[in-house]
């Protein structure tokens, strides 16, 4: 493919200045409205020269900003020897290449920095993949303006069709032909990884999701002894990373670290990751990590929720940690935060402060999804036995005759299938135990005889 007159998403070691453009309202918090992309851009190695923020109910359609600061942004180029502008919105192709032409810089908006932010940070051959994928997806529709030498389209003989015509055709045919190969790579290793997830079986599995630099995993360092690189940026963590857990009255657990989410993530990045997030969804628990320190924790939340509901993640019972309590500037913040979410865990994972209170909370919660049950059934039966190898833990096993025993920990959505299936279901204190419709599990104790003595 013919090389653009541009480096593709490079944000590092270059001055940059912030542009943000915010409804009226939200504008009047200038300072917070740039953290987040301040944070992004730092990631990316690049040094912020200036900042500029409009209030406008609508961007407007052709340049994203208003004339009137367009030209202010002009101005602020020269004063400051910015080589970059950077918006925190996302812009289209048109509206970036207006704002080129008319400032004389190179322009990059949010899904940009965020892409840059992850090409850099890839490590593994899927997630390299992943990013890949989702560069070219952003970059397609913005190959003409990656081409400099364009003006000439319409210098050609007869047809109009001038060679930088002819070369940006035969990007986009590269370019698609190159997508549709990482998609079937991308395929191949999704259901690899989601074959190896859901063989699991042998152990129950937690997975940690939160916002990016939530402290999930200096949270797992803590949990498990484990040596994960921590770093205080964000996008640390792109691979989904797996420990084991012991926990109190329970034992072992598998106890994984996925992939930070942020606001407006770019949609072709959710899309690509989504096999990422494979151990988020066959995952028995989510431990929903939470800056409880931020001062927009609670739109972090929602932002979290959002992207999981949009990968097919169910996150509507997960335990919520809320994390860097050492590092809230007011205790008050901390406790609205425990008063909206009752039943959340405040911890200090860096301090390792309240990680047993933690443990003690993952357990129990554990242990009220699961039942202890025996289960009898013939020797010969073995689609009972590979149904138990499947969904539950066999504690043991006991053979009398042509019968056997299990001793399992099972999670009680699938209690009621083993009943389906004809086998005899007792507790571990030798009850019968029975499954009712309603999706309630009770134990059932024989009638009394009247006309026994």
């Amino acid at each position: 493919m013919g090389e653009p007159q541009r480096d593709s998403l490079k944000v590092s070691a270059r001055k940059c200045i912030l542009v943000a453009v915010r409804e009226p309202d939200v504008a009047k918090q200038k300072e917070q409205v740039f953290d987040e992309i301040k944070g992004l851009v730092k990631t990316a190695s690049s040094e912020v020269v200036g900042t500029l923020m409009q209030a406008r109910d609508r961007p407007d359609p052709a340049s994203y900003l208003g004339k009137g600061k367009l030209l202010e942004l002009k101005d602020l180029i020269s004063a400051t020897g910015a080589d970059l502008i950077v918006f925190d919105n996302h812009l289209s192709p048109s509206q970036g290449k207006h704002i080129e032409e008319v400032t004389k810089t190179q322009v990059v908006d949010r899904s940009e920095v965020i892409l840059d932010i992850f090409a850099t940070h890839a490590r593994s051959y899927e997630s390299q993949l992943q990013v890949e994928l989702a560069q070219l997806l952003y970059l397609r529709p913005r190959l003409t303006r990656m081409w400099t030498h364009l003006e000439r389209i319409e210098g050609g003989i007869g047809s109009g069709r001038g060679p930088g015509e002819k070369q940006l055709e035969t990007d986009r045919r590269l370019v698609d032909k190159r997508i549709d190969e990482l998609k079937r790579k991308l395929k191949t290793v999704e259901h690899r990884r989601e074959l190896q997830v859901a063989s699991r079986t042998d152990h129950v599995s937690v997975s940690l999701v939160g916002y990016t630099n939530a402290g999930k995993s200096t949270l797992m360092n803590a949990l498990t002894g484990a040596d994960i690189y921590v770093a205080d940026q964000l996008f640390a963590t792109l691979d989904t990373r797996t420990r084991k857990w012991k926990l109190p009255r329970w034992g072992e657990v598998l106890l994984s670290d996925t992939v930070g989410f942020i606001r407006d993530l770019p949609h072709h990045l959710v899309a690509s990751f989504k096999s990422t997030l494979a151990e988020a969804r066959h995952a028995d628990l989510l431990l929903h990590v939470v800056d409880a320190s931020h001062p927009q924790a609670q739109q972090q939340i929602e932002t979290v929720n959002k992207v999981l509901e949009d990968v097919g993640v169910d996150s509507s019972d997960p335990i919520l940690v809320l994390n860097k309590i050492d590092a809230a500037p007011d205790r008050a913040v901390i406790d609205v935060l425990r008063a909206k979410y009752p039943g959340s865990i405040t911890v200090s994972a860096i301090e390792r402060t309240h990680l047993d209170q933690l443990s003690q909370a993952v357990s129990e919660r554990l242990s009220s999804g699961f039942m202890e049950l025996l289960v009898t059934t013939n020797v010969a039966d073995g689609k009972t036995h590979s149904f138990l190898i499947e969904h539950a833990e066999v504690v043991k096993s006991e053979y009398q005759e042509n019968q056997v025993t299990y001793e399992i920990r099972i999670p009680k959505r699938f209690a009621h299938q083993l009943e389906k299936a004809g086998a005899t279901l007792r507790t571990l204190d030798d009850q019968p135990f029975t499954f009712v419709p309603n999706d309630e599990y009770v134990l059932t104790v024989p009638p009394v005889d009247p006309e026994a003595n």
